[in-house]
Parts: structure tokens; sequence; C-alpha cells
């Protein structure tokens, strides 16, 4: 398979090309065209049960689509609903990736999706809730967000705080911890940040450079102002 991310900056697709008896797994009402050497199928990934508790634990959908190239090669272009940017990952199978809720898009067959639960009190205030999704095995996923994604590297030891509304994913061989934004409770609260994930490194982490929550919350000031 060949692709390539077209419109990086602004509002991002991937560009597919499948050779005949190739294909690529996405999210549901991904596919945006393609040729008509390619069917779209539904697929359960991993059986009904694992379809179902996806769904249910992480609001991601219960089908995937699965685009193949049945008839010959050809070209697919898929995408994602929100105005932010897409970012395509190799995964080695030495680690497994976590994605927040909705952010995974897309992903070559190899690539298993899951779902990974937290701790009690991450799934209670990290506001992604107990369950993430965790993607695993060899092969090139696909993520996506709201705003552009933005990686942040770290050295051993080095730490990063994180506001958890920009958070897009990490390998499963970093931790987070919960805290205060501030250490008074009051100047938590009033700063607007409340409570910020701080992560330690060795390791990568994704950001979105916009907050959804924060949108939607800027939207239903407009609806009651109006």
């Amino acid at each position: 398979m060949n692709y390539k991310i077209l419109y990086p900056e602004a509002f991002p697709v991937v560009a597919v090309t499948l050779q005949k008896g190739e294909s690529i797994k996405a999210e549901s009402d991904a596919m945006i065209s393609m040729d008509n050497t390619l069917d779209v199928q539904g697929k359960m990934e991993g059986g009904i049960f694992k379809g179902i508790v996806r769904k249910v634990l992480t609001d991601e959908s219960l089908f995937l689509q699965r685009i193949v190239a049945t008839r010959g090669k050809g070209d697919a272009i898929i995408g994602h609903p929100l105005p932010g940017g897409i970012l395509d990952i190799e995964l080695d199978g030495s680690y497994d990736l976590i994605v927040k809720k909705g952010g995974f898009l897309a992903a070559t067959e190899d690539i298993q999706v899951d779902s990974k639960m937290q701790g009690f009190s991450k799934g209670l205030f990290s506001k992604e809730g107990f369950f993430l999704v965790k993607l695993s095995g060899r092969g090139t996923a696909f993520i996506s967000s709201y705003g552009v994604i933005h990686p942040i590297s770290l050295e051993d030891g080095q730490e990063i705080i994180i506001d958890n509304g920009h958070l897009v994913a990490w390998p499963s061989y970093m931790n987070y911890r919960l805290e205060r934004a501030s250490k008074g409770f009051v100047s938590s609260f009033t700063s607007g940040e409340g409570i910020v994930c701080r992560f330690r490194g060795p390791g990568t982490v994704l950001i979105q450079t916009r907050n959804l929550e924060s949108f939607q919350g800027w939207i239903r000031s407009l609806v009651k102002g109006g």
C-alpha cells in the first residue's frame, strides 16, 4: 500500500493506493471516494464481543470499514469529520499506541484495534473516561485530531505538563499522573485549567492544538446568547 496525506495543515485526507488483494481498515464513514476496482465492507474488529466493548466503552464505531482492492489496483481517499490533523505512525510491534477516544482513523490490516482500561482516578478526572483505544501490532496507523497534531519528545527523566483536553496519543511504555494545575485548589479552579497530566520521558506524546470540549462550550455560549 502506498499513501500520502494531502492538505496536512488545513483539512487533511489520506490518499491510498491499494494493489489487488490489499486492504485498509478505517473508522465507519471514513471513505470519501474510491475507484470502482475497490469494495468497502463492514468489519467487526476482534469479533462481536470486542466490537461491542469498543463501542460502549470508547465510543468508537461498532463496525470498521474495510476497503479492499478486489478487482485490481485502485485509489481511495479517507478522512475524518473534525477540522484537524491526521498523522501516520509506524508501529514495529515493540509497544502499543494509546489513543484518545475518537482519535483512531485507519490502519493497515496487521494493526489490532482494541480498548484499554485506565485506573479509577484517571478514568474519573482525565476527561477521557475509563477506557481508551489501544493500537498494537506491526504496520501503519493513522490518527486524527481537532487542530494540528504536535509531537512533544521527552528525554529520559524529562517531564511535561499537558492539559488533558489536548492529549491525542502516547506509547504504552509512557505513563502519566494527574495533578492540580496550581498548588492551591482555588487557584487551579480560577485558572481554568483544573486537572492536568504530567508525563515523564523517555517517549513522545502527541497533542492537539485545539480543545474540542472548550470549542463545544463556546458554541453553547453562543446558542444561549442568541
